[in-house]
């Protein structure tokens, strides 16, 4: 490890100004941002100067990079764990940074070494590529503050799942016949379970696991409580009525809507709309042959299935949604491809809704 590098972790202040750095220069940095430490790495004028590691603090990596200021073209990070904060510390001051996808990050087929100092070079040399790198929007504070609680609720709900699955796998495992209800898990079939003539051991077993299911929904029921209060603030007004105007949603996805699909002026099109949200489905094509893939691995799970629900209750409450559908179907075989293009296209309507601050017209 060099000196430069030990004084870094140490927290020690590396002074950058030998490289003399000017208007003329074009530099780029790349960081690889870990929770204890950051790796920066330092391109002038296309040539790698150095990588240092220094600590995980926004305010002291804003003075170590000061000396590159006249001369910085890019700063480049992967979107990770530690959020956005260095982004908007770099924001404030005016500096031109930018969070990639670390999905969309091309490298070779076989990639060889691999460090957090090949890593931040990596980020620092494709950086200087126009296109190479694709980015993700930087929300504010109050943006990713929004959509914490609607994936709360989706987090509450997969554990909901799992501990249904639970107690049915139990009933299965001993022969115990399901109560009236169960099928639907309706409150009356979840007490119902109390009253099952089991063992005290199997007992003490299916007690934990329903008192576990009452809380999730108790903390479930609360948390959508929060969202309807949220929904209700005034810089939610105007875009909730305009969403809420589509047939079929409701305030869950016009409120999961508006926190996962912010700044939606930041999309060109309805593709890349469509590729955010994980209803783009995947295509391979070789020659004359041509193979629908199953959807690409993208965008924000709760929200697709919001809007996949919202789909079907579009269908069913409007003849135009339910023809799309129908076709759908025939020419796939498959109502989950069916619904998901019709959710796609709601999808794409609510952008555009979003896009032109009007309401839903069944004509268009």
């Amino acid at each position: 490890m060099s000196k430069c590098r030990r004084k870094a972790k140490k927290g020690k202040s590396i002074n950058l100004s030998a490289l003399g750095v000017s208007e003329s220069d074009r530099v780029h940095v790349g960081i690889d941002v870990h929770k204890r430490s950051y790796h920066v790495g330092v391109l002038v004028n296309n040539n790698p100067v150095r990588t240092f590691v220094i600590p995980p603090n926004p305010s002291r990596t804003i003075e170590f990079l000061r000396h590159l200021e006249a001369g910085l073209v890019r700063i480049v990070y992967e979107a990770g764990p530690t959020g956005y904060g260095l982004a908007r510390a770099f924001q404030e001051i005016g500096w031109p940074i930018e969070i990639v996808a670390p999905g969309k990050i091309p490298r070779p087929a076989n990639r060889g070494s691999k460090s957090d100092r090949l890593d931040c070079i990596e980020l620092a040399t494709l950086s200087k590529e126009k296109n190479k790198l694709k980015t993700v929007a930087i929300p504010t504070v109050q943006e990713e503050q929004d959509r914490q609680i609607i994936r709360l609720r989706a987090q509450i709900k997969k554990k909901e799942k799992r501990v249904k699955q639970q107690i049915k796998s139990l009933l299965l495992q001993y022969g115990i016949d399901a109560p009236p209800g169960l099928s639907n898990w309706t409150q009356a079939g979840i007490g119902a379970l109390a009253t099952l003539e089991i063992s005290p051991d199997l007992r003490f077993v299916l007690d934990s696991f329903v008192a576990e299911l009452e809380c999730l929904i108790r903390e479930r029921k609360k948390t959508e409580k929060r969202i309807k209060e949220k929904s209700a603030e005034e810089r939610f007004a105007k875009n909730k009525a305009i969403l809420e105007s589509h047939p079929g949603v409701g305030i869950l996805t016009t409120m999961g809507f508006l926190t996962e699909v912010y700044q939606p002026g930041r999309f060109k099109d309805d593709s890349q709309v469509a590729l955010y949200l994980g209803l783009a489905p995947g295509v391979k094509q070789s020659g004359d042959r041509r193979i629908a893939k199953p959807l690409l691995k993208a965008g924000q799970g709760p929200l697709r299935c919001l809007l996949i629900q919202a789909a079907w209750a579009w269908v069913g409450s409007d003849r135009r949604a339910a023809a799309v559908y129908n076709r759908l179907l025939r020419n796939t075989g498959f109502k989950q491809k069916a619904i998901v293009g019709v959710a796609r296209r709601m999808a794409i309507n609510l952008w555009w809704m979003l896009l032109r601050g009007e309401e839903y017209r069944s004509a268009a």
